[in-house]
């Protein structure tokens, strides 16, 4: 379940916010240019503002948005002419305008609009669509207007607010005006949210809210950062209640119950009757197994294996599973048709069997905290065997049963039991040991290079992304990716070949290459010089603390281990041999010890990953090890001619 209108959100307004325009030229060009050095451009504002008022004894949601961009240098147009807006059936376009105001305060129009439907990666089809255009005579000092409204047409699904954008903005503006007889909840979000100034008046009978973040820095993308609403300050806010036709209060949003009853709906006319060539493959499946876990475990991999994942939405479609009956005879759907053909199938074998709304780790919020639509971005189905829930998620064929998939690690679900029941059920951690990652290098001497045998033994979720890697790859691709896969000592690694040994399910692949590494040992005179440390795992990754502030997504907790044989060559002995090291702190850590075995040198390195995600708090101590780590891969080891 997507649930796009969460994650993006139409840039919209009209030609109200003339006054907030005028003073907006009071800035310069060069002040803008000094106060933003190095910037291309600027937003001078992004101004949101809400309408909530009452019609017909229901909610009715107006929006509109100002975005104006200054451009700063003879570039910017390379980088910033080119815009676009989002809309939909949850969105309804009412206006929209943009024009280049000039240096010389001429007003030049947009005239070619282009709309499309809105793709996205994995999405098969939906109904969003996207206007692009482009900004024209983009020069030094010419300002980028943009102005759109729309009719938010289901007022349950109100996106937040980002104050931040990708360059710098002077203004960063939400409004909510709302009217009398309509309560409204709002939560600050993200970091930095003390820079936000909030303002609550009453004016002509409504209730206006007012969020300002003035000279609002630019997102700064980190690749290991976890998604924008971690970090990026941000504003939730949803309608609590409203008077109906009766003057009467009536909950609209207001707590964990009332979501429940949005979820419920759009799930109760689901399933209603039994496909009689479904039964017959669940009767397939499960006939002459009494085991209820064996059961469970066999659906799960046949609709892992015969049902294809894709990403299908069209207006409530994005809400609302579709009947497991058709799902069967498609034989593919999207994460809510995954879980009603699954959650159909188990409770035809008999097992108790449950829709599941959850968000994945990509968003930080919590059914318990904030129970809002936009806390679930996924669904599953959550199967109970003896007292113990296990999470089956559908669009993942390498999930091994009884495992959940690691984007859902640590969140919490909300299960539905019935009309009136349901739980919230936190997803456990999957334990580092679980994840294992064990790799063996045999290396010998040749000439000034070395030549070697790998096994790499990966368990857990390791071996999970690896076949997930394995499903999609052919010919030069599984080369090129093997490579990278099994890349060792420097850029000159050359994989001579490679096969899987072994594949014991999804979570235990067992992987063995042959591998030349030309130029990497030193021969002077008699002796060879060779660093052992084929993987410098962890060199220049130092977090730029205390400046970063965004959290690090690590993914799943796990243990590495690196072992390197180096056979010493006839007629040679060991010289010298480096010092090993431990250090762990409450972060991570490292264990990287030497050893000599009769002609063998052996290096053997163990790290470790405690940690979901590492947070500002855990910075110091990250690159504390790495204080102590970072000089061990510099040493080197000395053979001596006998």
């Amino acid at each position: 379940m997507q649930n796009k209108f969460i994650g993006k959100f139409a840039v919209a307004i009209i030609a109200g916010f003339c006054s907030a325009i005028s003073t907006l030229h009071a800035q310069t060009l060069d002040e803008l240019r000094k106060q933003f050095p190095n910037e291309k451009a600027v937003f001078l504002a992004r101004n949101l503002e809400y309408n909530i008022s009452l019609k017909d004894g229901q909610p009715k949601v107006e929006s509109r948005q100002l975005q104006q961009i200054a451009y700063l240098d003879n570039v910017a147009s390379s980088y910033f002419s080119d815009f676009n807006f989002y809309h939909s059936d949850f969105q309804k376009l009412i206006s929209y305008q943009a024009y280049t105001r000039s240096p010389d305060g001429k007003k030049l129009k947009v005239t070619d609009f282009k709309t499309a439907t809105s793709t996205e990666r994995s999405v098969f089809y939906d109904d969003f669509k996207v206007t692009s255009f482009n900004f024209p005579a983009v020069e030094p000092g010419a300002i980028g207007n943009l102005e759109v409204s729309w009719q938010n047409t289901e007022p349950h699904l109100l996106s937040p607010y980002y104050f931040s954008s990708y360059v710098p903005v002077v203004n960063s503006q939400l409004k909510l005006t709302v009217a009398p007889g309509v309560t409204i909840q709002y939560r600050l979000m993200g970091l930095d949210t003390n820079q936000v100034k909030v303002k609550i008046e009453n004016n002509r009978g409504n209730k206006v809210y007012t969020f300002v973040y003035k000279n609002c820095p630019a997102d700064k993308r980190y690749p290991d950062a976890p998604g924008y609403s971690w970090f990026s300050p941000h504003v939730i806010f949803n309608i609590e209640s409203y008077k109906n036709t009766q003057g009467q209060t009536a909950n609209f949003l207001s707590n964990i119950d009332d979501l429940y009853r949005l979820n419920y709906s759009y799930v109760k006319a689901v399933n209603i009757s039994l496909n009689p060539d479904l039964k017959h493959t669940v009767d397939s499946l499960t006939a002459n197994v009494a085991q209820p876990e064996l059961k469970a475990k066999n659906i799960y991999n046949w609709v892992q294996h015969n049902i294809k994942y894709v990403a299908f939405e069209n207006g409530m479609e994005g809400f609302v599973p579709r009947d497991a009956g058709l799902v069967y005879s498609r034989r593919f759907g999207d994460c809510k048709d995954m879980a009603s053909i699954l959650t159909e199938m188990l409770k035809a074998a008999g097992l108790q069997a449950y829709f599941t709304w959850i968000g994945t780790r990509s968003l930080p919020y919590k059914f318990s905290e904030v129970p809002l639509p936009l806390v679930s971005n996924h669904m599953i189905c959550t199967v109970k065997l003896d007292d113990k829930f296990v999470f089956l998620d559908g669009t993942d064929p390498t999930c091994v049963f009884g495992r959940p998939s690691d984007g859902i690690q640590d969140k919490e679900a909300m299960l539905s039991i019935n009309d009136k029941e349901y739980k919230i059920i936190k997803v456990p951690i999957v334990e580092k040991a679980v994840n294992m990652l064990s790799d063996t290098s045999w290396i010998e001497l040749n000439g000034s290079g070395i030549k070697g045998q790998i096994k790499q033994k990966l368990q857990g979720y390791f071996a999970s992304e690896l076949n997930g890697k394995l499903l999609y790859l052919n010919g030069r691709n599984t080369d090129e990716n093997m490579k990278m896969e099994f890349a060792r000592g420097s850029n000159k690694f050359r994989l001579d070949d490679f096969h899987v040994d072994e594949m014991q399910g999804a979570d235990n692949v067992t992987l063995s290459a042959n591998f030349t590494l030309p130029d990497y040992a030193k021969k002077i005179g008699d002796e060879y010089y060779l660093n052992l440390n084929l993987f410098k795992l962890f060199a220049n990754e130092e977090i730029d603390y205390p400046r970063r502030k965004m959290p690090i997504d690590n993914g799943f907790k796990y243990i590495k281990r690196y072992v390197t044989i180096l056979k010493i060559p006839a007629g040679y002995k060991l010289s010298y041999l480096p010092q090993g090291k431990a250090f762990h702190n409450n972060v991570w850590g490292f264990n990287l010890q030497y050893q000599q075995k009769g002609s063998d040198v052996i290096l053997i390195q163990e790290f470790d990953n405690d940690n979901l995600m590492l947070t500002q708090d855990q910075f110091e101590p990250w690159n504390k090890v790495l204080e102590n780590l970072s000089p061990l891969y510099k040493e080197t080891l000395s053979l001596t001619k006998i």
